[in-house]
């Protein structure tokens, strides 16, 4: 379980919210206020996706590289990942939020003291965003460039998510309780957890395979391909299928049950809202340019539904 907060805390906590102001952004006095008031803030992001539905974010195949504010594709990448994991471990670091005057403090003595959840938590979260921030950019021969804005709304989610997500998963906050080691929650959220990251994994894997291909033969204007293998015999965005699995087994190990404030669940929602759209318009893209040599049984994200 994350570190105990003392009775007088769990206590006090919930007096301290609703003497809140209706602006908490605009008003607050400790690092706890600032928290509970980002907390809305991470709540209203699958709405402000709704927008994708209609509007081509320009990245990746919808790339817009003759902008003059299309950056390269790579360095773009890793420059709005990596505040994820880095802000994440700054704040599993610091004290609990109810005793702290900082909303970020970090010592690695705090490290000593997460229990057995928390770290292996921390350690499944890092080893993602590892992957996604560092690893697999530099292995990718190239990427389509990403636009500005693009890269400036994907940095300050991942710095909202980062924070929110470290205090959980360190128990900084009242009522932040992951499953118990020995509970059967937990462990089946862990398997599920490597079941979509590994499935995540293998479908870059196929992806980064054609990008080699092609870039090889075709040159980067003509580098996509029609990939094949695992769940693309079922659907065009099968790595956005196994991250949702991804974060689903990971929000059921941290938390004991459903809560629409947990960051956790709000992340896997976040996941939900902001990729649905792009999966769907990106199906419809591989459509429009591959035409009858597109499988037609090939959903977009979800095999059978979507």
């Amino acid at each position: 379980m994350p570190l105990a907060l003392s009775e007088s805390h769990a206590l006090t906590a919930p007096q301290s919210r609703c003497s809140k102001p209706i602006m908490p952004l605009l008003s607050f006095s400790t690092p706890l206020d600032v928290y509970e008031a980002l907390v809305p803030v991470y709540q209203t992001f699958p709405l402000l996706s709704i927008p994708s539905l209609f509007i081509n974010a320009p990245f990746g195949r919808f790339a817009k590289p003759d902008s003059k504010f299309a950056l390269d594709g790579r360095y773009a990448w890793i420059f709005m990942e990596l505040p994820s994991p880095l802000i994440f471990a700054l704040s599993l670091l610091s004290p609990p939020l109810t005793s702290s005057t900082s909303l970020l403090f970090p010592s690695l003595a705090r490290l000593s003291h997460l229990p057995a959840t928390s770290k292996l938590l921390a350690g499944l979260y890092l080893t993602h965003y590892i992957n996604r921030a560092i690893i697999s950019p530099l292995r990718t021969p190239c990427r389509s460039p990403s636009h500005l804005l693009v890269v400036a709304c994907a940095v300050a989610f991942n710095l909202l998510n980062g924070l929110l997500m470290g205090a959980w998963i360190g128990g900084r906050v009242p009522g932040a309780q992951t499953a118990e080691w020995g509970s059967a929650r937990f462990w089946v959220g862990v398997g599920i957890w490597a079941v979509g990251f590994m499935g995540n994994w293998w479908h870059d894997e196929v992806l980064l395979r054609l990008r080699r291909g092609t870039g090889k033969q075709k040159g980067e204007k003509n580098r996509y391909e029609i990939p094949h293998g695992g769940l693309y015999r079922f659907i065009s965005y099968p790595n956005y299928f196994c991250e949702w699995i991804e974060w689903l087994g990971y929000a059921l190990a941290a938390t004991r049950h459903f809560d629409a404030r947990a960051p956790p669940w709000l992340f896997w929602l976040a996941l939900l809202g902001t990729m649905s759209p792009r999966a769907v318009r990106g199906h419809m893209w591989y459509r429009t340019k591959f035409g009858e040599e597109y499988p037609r049984e090939r959903r977009a994200v979800v095999p059978w539904l979507l």
